[in-house]
Parts: structure tokens; C-alpha cells; sequence
């Protein structure tokens, strides 16, 4: 891409509202991130996707001069504003700020990612939950592989952007084969720069995730990038790698950060718990991140147990600096043709079950 090159797989952390929160730009980009997340529904609520506009784009309103990919903001509609009404056309809601009413349709979601600047731009979906009865699951899909030829026609449109910019399309069909077929079929008929996986994580656990992986990732064209959305804990990540993921994104490791969780390569440590209180060791003696390098066990655990922000920023600081180190051993391991091994090794010293 035209603001840097993205190494794969890759992590992107969550940029929600224009912030990685807790994080300077700057600090993101140094924990080896090559890519961030940012958000439609998000931002158009505020400040409004005019404004960003306005004020030069996402990259120059944030301080981030590498690639951004902005989510469609479909999830968010379904999983956050109140009084949804789903026709052909889009869905009208009321913000979960004010109340304020809105549409979002795939045409208002391709301008509000060219008014953004985004360079990966994803296609306009519904995520029903994964719960809900096969015909409604499979209504949404439908709906969703129309709204993505629409996503498509009017991303072309967009002139300057659309010529710099990439579009991924979104599979849907919850955990049900033929709908995930389906799905993919019409998304590779269609034609997209990249393909993601949407409706897991969202609930059905690990072992339902993997299995459906083991099917649905094969379908999407392997000459393009297949981004799990959503996920996930570092075990994820290793188990979606082996499957054919290539992309990721999660809110678990700053959400994390800011409560207490340090993510280890001996597995995942409560910075709140009363062990760590007179501990001098660093989060990780593997990490050679700038939290590791000068901080204490001991003293995190005195800033999350006194509430002090510091704990937050440092603690996701480490967080985003391990899942980049995550990626980049599993780069290496995959180009030297020992991800096998690496896989096993990893299951082993973060204490994940291994694959069935």
C-alpha cells in the first residue's frame, strides 16, 4: 500500500474513535504495529465524518502515517445503537450517545470511509448473532451479499480514493458450511481486494471458531488476505494462523491493558493479584519492550491496585508489544518452514489446549 507495507500475518490495534487508547501514536507504531483499526460508527457520530474531512483525514487528525482499515461500522449498528430498523435499503438507528437518529446504508458507509481516508475499506454487512435460527441466519447473509455488490459499485465510484484504497468483502453464515459457501461464492463472483470472516468471536467459543475456520477460510481466494474479524486471545491467533488467517483485530489487548491482564509468553498475568506485590521481576523476561526494560511486577501492580492511569498505559503498552512479537515469530516461523513446531511450542509455554 501506498503508506507502508503490511507484514502478514498481522495485528491491528484498535483505533476506535481516532485513538489506540492509552497510546500515543507514536508508541503504537514503535511496538512494530504496521496497520491500525478505526471506526465508522464511531466516527461519524463524532466528531463526524465531514469533519475528519475537513481537517485532512484520519491519518493527519491522529498522528498515524501508516495504513488504517476502517470497519463498515455494521457491527457496531447491530450491537450497540438502540430502535434498529433493517430494510433493503440500510438500517435507521438512534446513536448510543444521544439519541440522535441515523442511516446507515452501504453507499453512506463507502462515503464515510472516503471522507476518512481509509486505505482498507470494508464492505457494508449485518453480524446476526450466531445463535439465532438457520433462516434468519441465512436471510442476513443474503441481505449482506447484496448490500456487498453494493459496497462495491459504490466504492468504485469513489474517484482518487477508490484508485489508492482497497476493498474487502465480509463472508457470512455464522457456523453453518453451506451458508459460508454461499457466502463466499458470491463475494468471489463479485471480486474484492481481500476477504475477511465475519460473525465469530462473537460468543461460540474457541472449539466452534476453530471448526468453522477449518472450513470457511479455505473457501475465499488464497491469492488474497483473509482477516479474521474480532480476534482474539493470543491462542486464537496462533490456531487461525494454522487455519489461513492473515489479518486480525482486537479490542483484547489495550481493554486488557487498561484492567489489570499482561499478556506473557507463559500465559496471560492479573497485575491485580496480591502475588505480584514485592515481585522485581519484568511482566516477561522474553519481552524486550520499553515496560519490560524498566518496570517492575511490583510497581504495576501497586498503580492497577491504586488506580493510577499509569498502570493502564503501561500495561497496554506491554499487551500491544507482545502481540506484534507474537506476530513476528510467527512470520519467521512460517518463511523457515517450522510453524508446526513453533505452534507446539507456544501451546505448551502459554498453557492452550492443544488442537484436537
Amino acid at each position: 500500500m501506498h503508506r507502508g507495507d503490511i507484514r502478514t500475518p498481522a495485528f491491528m490495534p484498535v483505533g476506535t474513535a481516532a485513538t489506540v487508547k492509552a497510546m500515543k501514536p507514536e508508541a503504537v507504531g514503535a511496538s512494530g504495529a504496521d496497520i491500525i483499526l478505526g471506526n465508522t460508527y464511531h466516527l461519524m457520530l463524532r466528531p463526524g465524518a465531514e469533519r475528519v474531512a475537513r481537517l485532512d483525514g484520519l491519518h493527519r487528525f491522529m498522528n498515524w502515517d501508516r495504513p488504517i482499515l476502517t470497519d463498515s461500522g455494521g457491527y457496531q449498528v447491530m450491537s450497540l445503537a438502540a430502535l434498529r430498523k433493517i430494510t433493503e435499503e440500510g438500517v435507521t438507528f438512534a446513536s448510543h450517545l444521544d439519541g440522535s437518529r441515523h442511516m446507515l446504508s452501504p453507499e453512506r458507509s463507502m462515503e464515510i470511509q472516503r471522507l476518512l481516508g481509509s486505505d482498507i475499506v470494508m464492505a457494508f454487512d449485518e453480524c446476526p448473532r450466531a445463535d439465532r435460527p438457520r433462516d434468519e441466519i441465512a436471510r442476513s447473509m443474503e441481505l449482506s451479499m447484496r448490500w456487498a455488490q453494493r459496497s462495491r459499485d459504490a466504492f468504485d465510484a469513489g474517484g482518487d480514493h477508490a484508485a489508492g484504497a482497497a476493498l474487502f468483502g465480509i463472508q457470512q453464515g455464522a457456523l453453518d458450511e453451506n451458508l459460508r459457501r454461499t457466502s463466499a461464492e458470491a463475494l468471489t463472483a463479485i471480486g474484492f481486494d481481500g476477504y475477511a470472516i465475519g460473525g465469530l468471536a462473537v460468543g461460540e467459543g474457541q472449539d466452534a471458531m476453530f471448526a468453522t475456520l477449518d472450513f470457511a477460510a479455505s473457501m475465499l481466494p488464497a491469492d488474497r488476505p483473509r482477516y479474521l474479524m474480532g480476534v482474539g486471545k493470543p491462542d486464537d491467533l496462533v490456531g487461525a494462523v494454522a487455519r489461513g488467517i492473515d489479518m486480525f483485530d482486537c479490542v483484547l489487548p489495550t481493554r486488557s491493558g487498561r484492567n489489570g491482564q499482561a499478556f506473557t509468553w507463559a500465559g496471560p498475568l492479573n497485575m491485580r493479584n496480591a502475588r505480584h506485590a514485592e515481585d522485581t521481576a519484568p511482566l516477561d523476561p522474553r519481552c524486550v519492550c520499553p515496560v519490560c526494560a524498566d518496570y517492575s511486577r511490583a510497581y504495576l501492580h501497586h498503580l492497577h491496585k491504586s488506580g493510577e492511569m499509569l498502570g493502564a498505559m503501561l500495561t497496554t503498552e506491554h499487551n500491544l508489544w507482545f502481540y506484534q512479537a507474537l506476530m513476528a515469530a510467527m512470520r519467521a516461523a512460517i518463511g523457515e518452514g517450522r510453524f508446526a513446531g513453533f505452534m507446539r511450542d507456544f501451546q505448551r509455554d502459554y498453557g492452550s489446549k492443544p488442537p484436537p
